[in-house]
């Protein structure tokens, strides 16, 4: 092999923190420099840049057609997202720059669209950014630089759609073969729809059990991950966090006033990608012996820009106030337990996912978090923290149960 006298070939991106990516959002100005060291004299053809992001996803099904016949089904689909391209040494005549022995720098600078993707790693597809300098040199095969940088599309819940009440109401009746055992009621309801990795919601919720039989309720938050590829979709769904509360005996009624669910950091809500969307949602669930889960599922939207505590934008106290009379004082802080499978959450007959022109595949309920932790949310530290146990709280007086449950 012949010496090379290239010896530093690499892209830096200013203000970067050592060890980590750097990361930016839609319509910032990205900028660096392509470092290159140089050992002799060196006659460089050209110098190019290019800045990419890339949004993709693949998986693939096995399937029949007949009684012998298998094969395999792939689904693939990519949207390129940003594409930049600059030259830094060379024009377009294709002359020749000699460069002498030491160490060059070339500044570049480029402004990021508007709108961009989130930064994503899932199990069946990521949106992925980088830039790649390329060295061009007259009989010497090109060297190549990477660096890679994250994106965080700004989602802001101070908006009058994200900081709005979620509330609903369901109802079912235990049953088990042919006897009749009673009804079970749920009624939960949360203060807004948006929130922030770290941030507490605060569940109000009110379980009557009007059958014969103890029931357990909980209540967890999903992260919800789908893949859409020529018209078919896979979706992964993953536990992220939860909280149980204390069986419900017979002829009782529990009422949960705020308790604390915490988010961990998990990536945000992708809304508005065409090949793949990371949704969440906050789901109450009641287990009734016998007799297939009660299940409330209210929305919910993971951001960026957290709550303005007193700005023009944030909710304001006399309706956060009037919230809390509504269903009561909020207790004590409580602690999340670990996260449990999510088959063991949700029942099958609510497990199935939406139906497409294409077979649909099994649905993946692997736990594992998807999505990079990106620098916002990087001083909460998550990790699974133990089972424990809860007081059983009084059960509430008549006086403070709510007469509207989804008011």
């Amino acid at each position: 092999m012949l010496f090379d006298r290239v010896k530093v070939f690499t892209v830096r991106l200013d203000n970067a923190r050592a060890g980590a990516d750097p990361v930016f959002s839609g319509g910032q100005a990205v900028a660096g420099r392509v470092l290159l060291e140089l050992a002799g004299p060196v006659r460089v053809g050209s110098l190019r840049l290019r800045a990419r992001g890339r949004a993709h996803v693949h998986w693939s099904e096995s399937r029949s057609s007949g009684s012998s016949t298998a094969y395999t089904q792939s689904y693939s689909e990519r949207v390129e997202v940003l594409s930049h391209r600059t030259t830094l040494i060379g024009p377009d005549t294709g002359e020749i720059t000699a460069l002498p022995a030491g160490c060059h720098e070339f500044p570049f600078s480029f402004q990021l669209p508007p709108t961009l993707v989130t930064s994503f790693e899932g199990k069946h597809g990521s949106v992925r950014y980088c830039i790649k300098a390329t060295l061009h040199r007259p009989w010497v095969p090109a060297r190549r630089a990477r660096k890679v940088f994250t994106v965080i599309e700004p989602v802001d819940i101070n908006t009058p759609a994200l900081l709005a009440p979620q509330a609903g109401a369901r109802e079912k009746v235990a049953r088990s073969w042919y006897s009749y055992h009673g009804l079970v009621s749920l009624s939960a309801k949360i203060d807004r729809k948006g929130y922030t990795p770290g941030e507490v919601i605060p569940v109000f919720a009110e379980i009557d059990n009007s059958s014969t039989r103890p029931v357990l309720p909980r209540a967890v938050v999903v992260q919800t991950q789908t893949f859409m590829a020529r018209g078919a979709r896979k979706q992964k769904r993953t536990v992220v966090a939860s909280l149980s509360g204390e069986p419900v005996g017979p002829g009782r009624r529990v009422l949960w006033q705020g308790r604390a669910l915490r988010i961990p950091p998990v990536g945000p809500s992708i809304l508005h990608c065409r090949v793949l969307h990371v949704d969440y949602t906050l789901k109450v669930c009641v287990d009734i012996p016998g007799t297939s889960k009660l299940l409330l599922e209210l929305p919910l939207v993971i951001g960026t820009v957290p709550l303005h505590p007193f700005g023009s934008r944030s909710s304001s106290v006399g309706s956060h106030t009037s919230f809390l009379l509504d269903w009561g004082l909020g207790t004590l802080p409580e602690r999340a337990e670990a996260p449990p499978e999510y088959s063991e959450v949700v029942a099958d007959d609510v497990a199935a996912v939406e139906q497409s022109p294409f077979p649909l595949p099994q649905e993946d309920s692997s736990v594992s978090l998807g999505g990079p932790f990106f620098a916002y949310i990087q001083e909460f530290r998550y990790r699974p923290p133990p089972l424990y146990s809860e007081e059983d709280p009084n059960p509430p007086s008549e006086a403070m149960r709510p007469r509207c449950m989804t008011c």
